[in-house]
């Protein structure tokens, strides 16, 4: 059973303000809390409607029905489970390695999928301008299929972060260096911009590289990719570049 302030602490976890006042967000569907489970997160208490999850200590998990369900879940066909977990703690950004770095990436599914592509591209650390929507937010949870557990996202001001790395900074433009001839390292840092806007003029500034992915098209209207689709082939291209292949 879950009581009226549980539901009250759940659905308030769907904003930011709360999350941060409790320090915990929540996940729903029984592959992504599975992975959450597995990783070094925090469990704070497991609700769900069946019985595979006989790992979790009793006393941290509730059998509820669907009808409970349905009144703490965030989507619009609940999926078997919802799980709380404590928010980890940012850890320290290093001074080499490949780090990808967002410029005020607003759209949740976005931010989710690039989150997912770093863990796919092993890239640990991403960094996100204040302005970023929030890797917590239960629509991200859900984009990143459990990749939140092995990406540390780092909230920050970005211009000062980029002047005080040593790295090169490899910032994505349209006019930019075709990034299929590049020379690209095994140590930098990527900047993505933002869905509408692209990377902001004080971003721009500290950008070392630009660098483009060009278009094939016969008519060259497009006007842009997709940020997380850009990304992809951004990572791919710095990967497959270094790797020799």
């Amino acid at each position: 059973m879950v009581s009226k302030n549980q539901i009250k602490t759940i659905t308030g976890l769907k904003q930011k303000k709360h999350r941060k006042q409790h320090k915990m967000f929540f996940a729903e569907g029984i592959k992504v809390v599975q992975e959450l489970l597995n990783s070094n997160l925090q469990l704070h208490h497991l609700y769900t409607t069946d019985t595979v999850f006989n790992t979790v200590d009793k006393d941290k998990a509730t059998i509820i029905s669907e009808a409970e369900l349905k009144k703490i879940s965030a989507l619009a066909t609940p999926q078997a489970c919802l799980a709380l977990f404590y928010i980890p703690d940012e850890k320290p950004l290093p001074d080499n390695g490949l780090i990808l770095a967002l410029d005020d990436v607003r759209d949740p599914g976005n931010l989710g999928t690039i989150i997912r592509l770093c863990d796919w591209f092993g890239i640990e650390h991403l960094v996100c301008s204040e302005a970023c929507v929030d890797a917590f937010n239960p629509k991200v949870v859900q984009a990143t299929m459990g990749s939140l557990s092995r990406v540390n996202v780092v909230y920050t001001e970005l211009e000062a972060y980029l002047q005080k790395s040593g790295l090169p900074v490899y910032g994505t433009f349209m006019d930019g260096s075709n990034v299929y001839t590049e020379n690209l390292p095994e140590n930098g840092i990527v900047v993505l911009g933002n869905e509408a806007n692209g990377i902001s003029a004080d971003v721009e500034a500290l950008c070392s590289h630009r660098i483009a992915i060009p278009r094939f098209g016969n008519m060259q209207q497009t006007e842009s990719l997709n940020v997380a689709t850009a990304g992809a082939i951004i990572l791919s291209e710095f990967r497959r570049n270094f790797s020799g292949t």
